[in-house]
């Protein structure tokens, strides 16, 4: 699952609005609205802020096992 759905379910499940959620995380809902949509992407304080407020670790809310395990088998590919 993408970052920008993770952040969806996870805001969603813990009935919050976006500017719900950029008022407790202390970003601007304009902010919020962008993760969602996939326009820009968080940086690694934010995203170590969003996991800790919602009780995630980063792995989880970056789906970083499932890209890696992409990568690796794209290298695969292409490797003799």
């Amino acid at each position: 699952m993408a970052f920008k759905e993770k952040l969806r379910e996870l805001r969603t499940e813990n009935k919050l609005t976006q500017k719900q959620l950029a008022i407790e995380t202390g970003y601007v809902q304009s902010v919020i609205s962008d993760w969602e949509s996939g326009v820009s992407a968080p940086t690694l304080p934010a995203l170590l802020t969003l996991a800790f407020f919602f009780g995630v670790d980063l792995n989880e809310l970056t789906d970083f096992e499932q890209e890696l395990s992409n990568s690796k088998k794209h290298a695969q590919d292409i490797l003799p």
